[in-house]
Formats: structure tokens, C-alpha cells, sequence
């Protein structure tokens, strides 16, 4: 070998056949760059609708066991299966379609890997699993007749949830969700309509909101350069007329500032009589369904006041520091020892017409010995 192929090989000059030599610098071991140019979708939003990515500075790809202080960039992603990966295996791995994992072996494809959003992979998959049963098992209460049976469909949905979670029984799981699916197609898609229709009044209900809160910043700041350009024009009329007036000038500033002051009255009562009219536009305009207040107790009941009588003074240790507090401090939450008293008392003479209860205590033969309960 010459002298001058030797230099070209230990410059890491690459000669190509038939071709002039280039220079191709040998690549940074120490630092893996991914050529992955897939956008991997998936991962918790937040408000601004980007994905917060988790990272930890002792992150390892368990496949090739690259970590962060051999690769600064290294990002993990997170498969079906919540096994990670680095992007350099994902690409090496599933680039030619789809391959085993190496973890658990499951069948993976390149488009199902998401960013990792929880440091706890467990809570990763429960936030995954609860937003495909929300998107599916999407009844309301209004969906059926009583409320026993929608408490027994929220149950059956957390049954199948933590299954999903855990892995408890996944074929059979997975059977029920499609049973569902097939059965409750047409209400699923509707709930489905509804909500998004729910989400569109929702926004168009924010983006009212914007446009009065946009109006009102502009009838306050024209409110306000009005307001300034009268001040400033009464101030250089109330400076010509004190030098031209013959009038005391005392007399002429104190007229000057009851005109501004019933300006402003006047003012004012504008700008209450504009919010108000804006709060009834909103009002007006608004679709939520009116809070009716809750009229309790409205059927007949007995309240036994006909069976006791309250005194004005009872033997209560318990209640003794309450009646010396002469400051009230104890009883600042409205706290009232006869209110007590009384309740007390209806309680105690409450079950005075009841019959004693049969079968829950031990019974008592004629001559006053306790039958024992046979095994």
C-alpha cells in the first residue's frame, strides 16, 4: 500500500470505483441521531393541544440499552403493549412492517408507539384504557329508566375497565366491549353527535363571551378617551374664563367641579345601564338549563312536638363551656344549645309508637328463662 493510500485511509478517505475519492467524516459514536421521520401521534394534551413528553436523565432503552449520557437526544416511546423503546429501535425494528416485541413478543406496527406522558407506565395505560371506555360506553342517565340501572351500567363499565387495566381475562374482556359495540351501535353514535354537538355550543358559548368582553374593552378605553377629552376641555374653558371673567375665582372653579361631578353621576348611570343591558343579551341568549331551588320536606310529616316539652335548663356537662362563653366565640357558626335539646328530644321520642322489633334479641320463655338459638 502507498504512502499516499495509507494518509487517504487514515483520513477516512472513501474511494469509490470508477470514481473521484470524497471525504466522509466517520460519525460521532457517542452520539446516536435518530433518522426516524414519523410523527408519532397519541400521548395526554395539554390546554395549548401539544403532548408534554416524560423524560428522566436515567432513561434506558431496554432494547439496546442506549441511555442519556451516551445519547443527550434520546427519546423513548411507548408501545401497545406499554413496553418502551427507543426511536432508533423502533425505526431498526418496524421501518419493514410489522415485528414481535422484543419484551413480551406481542405483534407491534411503527404507527402505534406514543410519547410517554406519565413517569408510572401503569398510569399511562389506565389514562389510555379510560379514554377508549369514555369514547365507547358513552350513555347517560337520561339513557335509562331509573337510576338503579345506570348505577349498575357504571359498574359493569369499571368491571370491564379494570380488567382492561390489569389483564384479567382479556380475550373474554374484549368479547364484551364487542357485544356492546354491536348491540348499542345506533345510541353510540348518537351520544357521540351529541357531544360533539355539545362541544360546538360550548365554543360558540366561549367565543360569545370573547366578542362581549372585546366589546366591552372597547366601550371602556372610548369611555375613557371621551371622559379625558372633556376634562381636558373643561379645564382650558375654566382657564379662559379665569382670565377674562371679572367673577371670583373661587366662586368659578367650585361651579367647575359640580358640573363634572354631575357629568360623572351621569356617567355612571350610562355605563350600569350598558352592563346591564349586556348581562340580559347574555342571559337572554343562554341555553343552560335555569337551577330551580330546592324546597325541602314538602309532604306531610310529624314533627312530635305534641310528645315533649323543652325546658329552659337541662343537666349537660357536655354542653356547659358552650353556655359560659359569654363572648360567643363558641358559637360563632350559629351554634345553639336549644336546637340541640330539641333534637335530642324528637329523636328520643320518635320510636315511642313502634312495636319492639321480633327475631333480633334473645326471647324469653314464660317463666323467664332465655330460649338459646339452635346451631
Amino acid at each position: 500500500m502507498s504512502r499516499s493510500s495509507a494518509n487517504g485511509w487514515l483520513r477516512g478517505t472513501t474511494v469509490r470505483k470508477g470514481g473521484a475519492a470524497t471525504n466522509a467524516q466517520r460519525p460521532n459514536q457517542g452520539h446516536v441521531i435518530s433518522t426516524s421521520s414519523t410523527i408519532f401521534g397519541g400521548g395526554v394534551k395539554d390546554p395549548s393541544g401539544r403532548t408534554s413528553e416524560y423524560f428522566s436523565m436515567d432513561d434506558q432503552c431496554p432494547v439496546c440499552k442506549s441511555d442519556r449520557y451516551l445519547n443527550p437526544k434520546l427519546r423513548l416511546l411507548v408501545s401497545s403493549c406499554y413496553h418502551k423503546m427507543c426511536e432508533s429501535c423502533i425505526d431498526r425494528l418496524f421501518t419493514l412492517g410489522p415485528a414481535p416485541c422484543p419484551v413480551c413478543q406481542t405483534t407491534l406496527r411503527k404507527l402505534a408507539f406514543i410519547p410517554q406522558t406519565f413517569e408510572d407506565l401503569t398510569v399511562e395505560k389506565e389514562v389510555a384504557v379510560r379514554r377508549r371506555m369514555a369514547k365507547e360506553f358513552n350513555k347517560r342517565r337520561e339513557d335509562f329508566i331509573d337510576l338503579r340501572s345506570y348505577n349498575d351500567y357504571l359498574e359493569e363499565v369499571e368491571d370491564i375497565t379494570f380488567n382492561l387495566i390489569n389483564d384479567i381475562d382479556a380475550a373474554q374482556t374484549e368479547a364484551r366491549i364487542q357485544a356492546y359495540r354491536a348491540e348499542n351501535a345506533a345510541l353510540i353514535e348518537f351520544n357521540i353527535q351529541r357531544e360533539e354537538q355539545t362541544a360546538q355550543a360550548l365554543k360558540e358559548q366561549e367565543e360569545y363571551e370573547r366578542k362581549l368582553r372585546e366589546q366591552r374593552a372597547l366601550e371602556l378605553r372610548r369611555e375613557e378617551d371621551e371622559e379625558r377629552e372633556d376634562r381636558e376641555k373643561r379645564e382650558r374653558e375654566l382657564i379662559d374664563k379665569l382670565e377674562t371673567s371679572t367673577k371670583d375665582a373661587s366662586k368659578l372653579v367650585a361651579k367647575a367641579r359640580a358640573e363634572a361631578q354631575k357629568r360623572s353621576a351621569a356617567r355612571s348611570t350610562t355605563t350600569f345601564q350598558s352592563t346591564s343591558s349586556l348581562l340580559r343579551s347574555r342571559a337572554a341568549q343562554s341555553t343552560v338549563v335555569p337551577d330551580l331551588p330546592h324546597v325541602p320536606l314538602q309532604d306531610d310529616w310529624d314533627d312530635y312536638t305534641d310528645n315533649y316539652v323543652i325546658q329552659t335548663n337541662y343537666y349537660d356537662p357536655m354542653s356547659e363551656p358552650v353556655r359560659k362563653d359569654k363572648e360567643g366565640i363558641m358559637r360563632a357558626g350559629g351554634y345553639r344549645i336549644e336546637e340541640a335539646w330539641e333534637r335530642a328530644l324528637r329523636s328520643a321520642v320518635a320510636g315511642l309508637d313502634l312495636q319492639p322489633l321480633v327475631g333480633f334479641g334473645p326471647e324469653l320463655e314464660p317463666d323467664g328463662d332465655v330460649i338459646m338459638a339452635s346451631a
